[in-house]
């Protein structure tokens, strides 16, 4: 099940009930099943000392997973920073809610066992981020 959680931040335009159908649909095409995922929406600062604290990185970030994942079951905490989606957004010229969906389903690649810190490694999180995006289908309304 994907929860989703605000750390004293707004998301606009989060449909949570519909992204989290689709990320519950990258899970399931990536060949496992759908565990406990929660998105912990969170502030620049939030993340700062997150990463700082568990990771010792002294530096801004737009997500930090927490894999928990056992077996073939999709498991982990993806806190994530709306601060850094946004102004992501702005400096790759991109819209808002494209960027928010990358830097979701990201995480939750991580969280199926891909990695990104080759380059190599990086250029197929990209593919894969890509290919995911480009079946997103917005509800209409």
């Amino acid at each position: 099940m994907i929860e989703f959680s605000l750390e004293d931040v707004n998301v606009p335009g989060l449909d949570s009930e519909h992204f989290a159908l689709w990320l519950e649909q990258v899970i399931v095409d990536e060949g496992f099943e759908a565990g406990d995922v929660n998105l912990i929406f969170c502030s620049d600062e939030a993340l700062l000392k997150m990463n700082i604290d568990f990771l010792q990185h002294d530096y801004y970030t737009d997500i930090i997973t927490f894999d928990y994942c056992e077996e073939n079951i999709v498991s982990g905490d993806l806190f994530i920073s709306i601060d850094r989606v946004l102004d992501n957004s702005v400096e790759l010229n991109t819209e808002y809610d494209s960027e928010l969906r990358r830097v979701c389903v990201h995480g939750v690649l991580h969280l199926c066992g891909y990695k990104d810190k080759s380059d190599e490694d990086e250029k197929q999180m990209r593919v894969k981020e890509d290919f995911y995006l480009k079946k997103y289908v917005p509800r209409e309304t």
